[in-house]
C-alpha cells in the first residue's frame, strides 16, 4: 500500500508595511501593530512588520520585524513572503517619496501578494467621486477648490458659514471656518475667521472679503485647500458632535460596519477631533438628547446604511482594494446625515468593542484575501489606476 504524503498548507501571513526610521525600529503605532500580531496569532494567522527600507518581494522570504510579547521585544529576521500586504505607512510624506512610490507599485502589480489600502484619500477626489453617484451624492455639502477670493465669496453668500480643509490635512489641523456676519443696525457684512490651533480656535474679524482672503491665503501658501458648506450640527450641552464610522471589509469580503463612535468637540473648538480638544463619547446617549431614543436608533440605523454606501462608491472609484475606512458623518438639526471626511488609515477606536471587532475584520479579510486568486489587470487598467492614484495624492 502506498503512503501519499500530503504538504502541509502554510499559514496565512499578513505583513503590515510601514515607513523605516533612523531612531527607532520603524514608524506608526507599534501597539496597534502587537494587537495586530496577537489577534492573528488566536486565528492561526502569522502577522509581521515590514518596512520600506528592508522592502523585497523576489526572494521566498522576506525581511520583517516579528514580535515577542513574554520578551516584549521585535526581532528582525527572515520571514515567509506575505500572502497579504496591508498599507500603514502613517504619513502622506513617507508615501509620495521618491523611493517608497515604486515600492507601493510593486505591491500593487505582485502577481501572488494581496494589496490593500494603498495610499492616502485626497479629500477633493473624495468629493468627486462621492458627487458622481446618485446613491451618495446627497450625502455631500456644497463643496468646492477654494483658489480665488470671488468664489469664496460666491459661496458665502450660498451658505454663511464655510470651513476651509487642507485637501491632504489629517486630524484637523489646519481647519478654518469663516462666516458672513450682517450687522443688524447697519446691515453691512462683517467676516469671521476662526482658526484652528491645537486645543482651541483664534478668531478676528474683517470688514471686507479682500482684507479676509489676504489672512487666509497666507495660511494656504504651503498646501492646497477646499471650501465646504458648514452644516448646523446637532448640539449636546451647547457642544456640537459629529459621528465616527469604522468601516471595513468582513470574512467574505463584503463591506460591514464595526462600530460608530461619537466625538464632542471642546468647548473653543471647531472641530470634533480629539487630538483639537475633542473627546470620546456614545453617539445614542447624544443623539437621543436631541431627537429622543427612538429617532437615535433610526439615525444610528440611516449611518449605517450611508456609511456602506460611501464605502462602497470610494473604492469603486478608487479602482484600489480597500479594506477598511473611517468616516466622520454630522447629523444635523432636523436629523439629516451629512458626510465630511474618509481615513483610509484609520486611527485606533478608543471603544472596546470596536476595538475588537476591528482586529477580529482585519485578520479574517486577510484569510479571505489569502485564498483568492489574484485578479489580473489589463495594461490600460493598470495605467488608469495609477493616473487615479497620482491625482489623488
Amino acid at each position: 500500500m502506498e503512503l501519499l504524503l500530503h504538504k502541509k498548507p502554510r499559514r496565512p501571513t499578513l505583513a503590515i508595511l510601514t515607513h523605516s526610521d533612523d531612531k527607532r525600529l520603524f514608524r506608526g503605532n507599534q501597539e496597534n501593530y502587537i494587537d495586530l500580531i496577537s489577534a492573528g496569532e488566536e486565528k492561526g494567522v502569522n502577522v509581521y512588520v515590514m518596512t520600506t527600507s528592508d522592502f523585497k518581494l523576489s526572494a521566498k522570504q522576506a525581511v520583517g520585524y516579528s514580535y515577542n510579547p513574554k520578551l516584549r521585544s521585535w526581532k528582525k529576521e527572515l520571514l515567509p513572503l506575505p500572502h497579504v500586504i496591508y498599507n500603514r505607512i502613517p504619513f502622506r510624506k513617507f508615501e509620495q517619496l521618491p523611493e517608497v512610490q515604486p515600492i507601493l507599485q510593486s505591491c500593487s502589480r505582485h502577481r501572488k501578494i494581496h494589496f490593500f489600502n494603498p495610499s492616502f484619500f485626497n479629500k477633493w477626489t473624495l468629493f468627486e467621486w462621492l458627487n458622481k453617484s446618485k446613491e451618495t451624492a446627497p450625502y455631500i455639502p456644497a463643496t468646492q477648490k477654494l483658489t480665488t477670493s470671488d468664489e469664496l465669496e460666491k459661496l458665502l453668500h450660498k451658505h454663511s458659514s464655510l470651513y476651509l480643509k487642507p485637501i491632504r490635512g489629517k486630524a484637523g489641523k489646519g481647519i478654518m471656518k469663516v462666516s458672513q456676519i450682517i450687522e443688524k443696525t447697519s446691515k453691512v457684512s462683517k467676516y469671521q475667521l476662526s482658526v484652528q490651533d491645537k486645543t482651541r480656535s483664534h478668531i478676528s474679524r474683517y470688514s471686507s472679503v479682500s482684507q479676509l482672503w489676504n489672512q487666509i491665503n497666507q495660511m494656504m501658501v504651503t498646501q492646497d485647500y477646499i471650501m465646504q458648506q458648514a452644516i448646523t450640527l446637532s448640539l449636546y450641552r451647547h457642544r456640537p458632535f459629529d459621528l465616527r464610522v469604522l468601516a471595513q471589509k468582513n470574512s467574505k469580503g463584503l463591506w460591514s460596519i464595526a462600530g460608530i463612535g461619537a466625538r464632542l468637540a471642546g468647548k473653543m473648538s471647531i472641530t470634533t477631533h480629539v487630538p483639537r480638544g475633542g473627546s470620546i463619547d456614545d453617539p445614542a446617549k447624544l443623539l437621543a438628547a436631541s431627537f429622543g431614543a427612538l429617532e437615535s436608533k433610526r439615525i444610528l440605523r440611516r449611518a449605517k446604511t450611508a456609511s456602506l454606501m460611501i464605502a462602497k462608491q470610494i473604492e469603486k472609484a478608487s479602482g484600489s482594494t480597500l479594506g477598511e475606512m473611517s468616516l466622520d458623518l454630522g447629523v444635523d438639526t432636523s436629523g439629516q446625515i451629512w458626510f465630511f471626511e474618509a481615513n483610509s488609515k484609520p486611527m485606533k477606536f478608543d471603544e472596546p468593542p470596536i476595538r475588537k471587532k476591528s482586529l477580529d475584520n482585519l485578520i479574517n479579510y486577510c484569510i479571505y484575501l489569502s485564498k483568492q486568486p489574484i485578479k489580473k489587470v489589463s495594461t490600460s487598467f493598470k495605467r488608469k489606476i495609477q493616473a487615479k492614484a497620482k491625482k489623488a495624492r
